[in-house]
């Protein structure tokens, strides 16, 4: 009863402020000023606010959402271990399988690389002066060498 008495006055009162709003030739606020004013008084007739305070005052109403949130939490936690990697027992075993390393055709053999593309390591190489040393091809880089140097490259 208190809380549609409250609601009443407040519409009432927007009703008011938007009178006063509308005499002062600022119709378009006037306008939207008794359209919320009107929104307590709506919500009076409908029967919300009677729901919302037998919800509001009721102990049992707040153990239910205090035991809804007690379920939330646990879904939450389950979740967070889940991604963790504790998950359940058939995840773990079939993780566990998976880490084990048993290849589908145990006899097939390695892919190879192809024919004729041999297998060169990055420190196998050699540097390229070692390449043109090692070529014996006669040629004098160090002409192009001093220009390289003289220019910081």
């Amino acid at each position: 009863m208190l809380a549609e008495t409250i609601c009443s006055a407040a519409s009432a009162a927007g009703l008011g402020i938007a009178a006063v709003t509308a005499y002062r030739k600022r119709f378009l606020a006037a306008t939207r000023i008794a359209a919320y004013s009107l929104i307590p008084i709506g919500l009076v007739l409908t029967g919300v606010v009677q729901w919302v305070t037998d919800i509001a005052f009721k102990p049992s109403v707040w153990l239910g959402f205090g035991l809804l949130g007690v379920a939330w939490l646990l879904f939450i936690t389950t979740r967070a271990v889940e991604r963790r990697g504790g998950g359940t027992r058939k995840e773990r075993k079939a993780a566990a399988r998976a880490a084990r390393g048993d290849a589908v055709a145990p006899a097939a053999s390695a892919p190879s690389l192809g024919a004729g593309v041999p297998a060169v390591r990055p420190q196998q190489r050699e540097k390229p002066k070692q390449q043109a040393a090692a070529s014996g091809s006669g040629e004098d880089f160090s002409d192009i060498e001093a220009i390289l140097k003289k220019h910081g490259i």
